[in-house]
């Protein structure tokens, strides 16, 4: 997947995929364990970042 075709989801598509709140989406980002981007002031989510982040944490959970 190259970035041009990479699908980005807002705080509240995340919130919805890993069944969060928005405080704790935010905190993830903040500590980047969550991989985010910034467009005009409007924070984006790749897709992909957030298979990753779980992928990590069934890793880690193992």
């Amino acid at each position: 997947m190259t970035t041009a075709t990479a699908e980005l989801l807002t705080v509240p598509d995340v919130m919805a995929r890993l069944k969060l709140g928005r405080s704790k989406v935010y905190d993830l980002i903040r500590s980047h364990r969550l991989a985010s981007i910034k467009i005009d002031g409007a924070r984006r989510v790749p897709a992909e970042a957030v298979r990753d982040f779980i992928q990590k944490q069934l890793t880690e959970a193992a």
